[in-house]
């Protein structure tokens, strides 16, 4: 299996302008979400790509979400959806727009190697309104949550260098079962899989966060 590097994008905390439906908020918020798109090569490290910022690191950043990727073949529905023609690589402050997977293909803990870099899958991303600021569309974080349109992130488990149209090579899959998706999905409703949220409390691949929310929904389970 084979994934394309369509997009290769890095970005500094700065303040945007608020929509003006967020504007009693205050006129900017600070974010790291706009990135550059950068053909490369850049150096990729266990921290992520050098020159990439992170404003929030309670939920971006570090060693176990060190790049944010986003499948490149959602842009076009996006645009045909929401009519934001603008739409595009980057458009979710993704580090990586793959093209030849998405959140139904990728699975947790998938190895992906490209030259010396190799990446883990560690856990889906958590969708947040930054992605209806970017955009100035107040449903746009309701609609990738319900279509599960969201990216994923990924360990740097080794480090080197990166390039835009870059191969990816799947190295290893240990769980086919749990898709990018299927993880995203119980998250919205773990009571209808009690045996699969047990699992992922237990999982030594999935973010420590992510698996301490579903060990809480474990233990509440009958």
């Amino acid at each position: 299996m084979e994934a394309r590097v369509v997009s290769l994008r890095t970005g500094c905390v700065t303040h945007l302008p608020r929509p003006e439906w967020e504007r009693h908020r205050g006129a900017t918020w600070r974010s790291a979400y706009v990135k550059s798109e950068t053909n490369g090569p850049v150096r990729v490290t266990t921290l992520g790509l050098e020159g990439d910022e992170q404003f929030d690191r309670r939920v971006h950043g570090g060693p176990d979400r060190a790049l944010l990727a986003y499948a490149g073949s959602h842009y076009a529905k996006w645009r045909a959806e929401t009519g934001l023609d603008a739409m595009g690589p980057g458009g979710f402050g993704e580090n990586l727009t793959l093209a030849g997977v998405d959140e139904s293909s990728v699975c947790l803990g998938d190895r992906w190697t490209s030259g010396d870099v190799g990446l883990e899958v560690s856990q889906p991303r958590g969708p947040c309104a930054n992605i209806s600021r970017r955009w100035n569309h107040p449903r746009l974080l309701e609609l990738s949550t319900q279509l599960v349109r969201i990216g994923w992130y990924l360990r740097v488990r080794s480090e080197g260098a990166l390039a835009g149209g870059a191969t990816m090579q799947l190295a290893s899959r240990p769980h086919p079962e749990w898709t990018i998706e299927r993880i995203f999905r119980l998250r919205l409703e773990p009571g209808r899989d009690p045996d699969g949220v047990r699992w992922l409390s237990a999982s030594g691949v999935l973010t420590s966060d992510w698996r301490g929310w579903f060990a809480t929904r474990a233990a509440r389970a009958p």
